[in-house]
């Protein structure tokens, strides 16, 4: 794999509840409504659980992500291909953690804040 060993973690305050960040960051739908500048394969199934596989494509750069992990407050997937990582979630009621690290060419901090603005701008736009 090409590029830097990349690591980052970013906790931030959002107006939701746990239930409310658990569908948004498990259910396919709702995570490509608010990851906006994704685009997730077709064929993702309804909920994300274990052993589940996907592509992201960001412009031309492809991740495949499988679930590794996914607990009521956690969620972590494996990268491959554009990133050889890892991108964990982890949230409660008011708050949202993401930690990301992996090898790629891309800017992991940057794509990081843009997620997680992204998806507490959707969490703020769901609840007025």
């Amino acid at each position: 794999m090409f590029g830097t060993f990349q690591h980052s973690s970013l906790r931030i305050e959002v107006e939701a509840s746990e239930e409310k960040l658990r569908q948004s960051l498990t259910n396919p739908k709702d995570l490509q409504k608010w990851l906006w500048f994704e685009r997730l394969s077709v064929g993702v199934p309804e909920k994300l659980e274990p052993g589940v596989k996907f592509t992201g494509r960001i412009g031309f750069v492809a991740i495949q992500h499988e679930v590794e992990l996914a607990e009521p407050n956690r969620i972590r997937f494996l990268l491959s291909q554009g990133i050889d990582g890892f991108h964990e979630w982890a949230w409660g009621d008011g708050w949202v953690q993401s930690r990301i690290e992996g090898i790629t060419l891309l800017p992991l901090n940057l794509g990081q804040t843009v997620s997680l603005l992204s998806l507490k701008q959707f969490l703020t736009s769901q609840a007025t």
